[in-house]
């Protein structure tokens, strides 16, 4: 089942993409967040575009656990994207909760250990896919909606 992961900001919302047998996340995409409706449409784009049937949205929890104002903001995203793909027929989507704590830290430090330097992802996830130019800030918002959908995937396909 191919999923696609969410690290939902106040100015960029990074996206990532499942392979087909939902074991391997890459990431795929950045998308404005400023127009809330204009990103759940250009999301639900993403979801027929890739066939998705989940959606994992990631939760910022505090270092603690408890949910602050980001996590509730987040939450009631979800819940709208939940129903705005109802109302676009698309029942087949589950849209999850995950906690993101740290995603967005092991992103940039992965960025730094790769060097840092390139500003182009390529997306492996679909045959032909385009290349995507991002920002340094950017593309780390990809790889943290990465990171949250590979916890989401480990999770449900423990090692044996």
């Amino acid at each position: 089942m191919r999923s696609l992961g969410l690290d939902i900001g106040d100015k960029r919302t990074g996206v990532a993409i499942s392979d087909a047998q939902g074991i391997l996340a890459t990431p795929l995409t950045v998308l404005a967040s400023e127009d809330e409706n204009a990103l759940i449409n250009e999301i639900l784009k993403l979801v027929g575009q890739y066939k998705a049937e989940c959606i994992v949205v990631g939760l910022p929890r505090q270092l603690d656990g408890e949910l602050g104002r980001q996590a509730n903001k987040v939450t009631a995203f979800a819940d709208k994207l939940s129903w705005q793909a109802k109302q676009s027929n698309l029942n087949q989507l589950d849209v999850h909760l995950w906690d993101e704590r740290l995603s967005t830290k092991a992103a940039q430090r992965l960025k730094i250990g790769g060097g840092g330097k390139r500003n182009k992802m390529r997306s492996r996830a679909k045959r032909g896919a385009r290349s995507h130019s991002f920002s340094a800030k950017s593309e780390v918002d990809a790889i943290a909606a990465a990171f949250i959908l590979q916890g989401f995937l480990d999770s449900h396909h423990p090692e044996q």
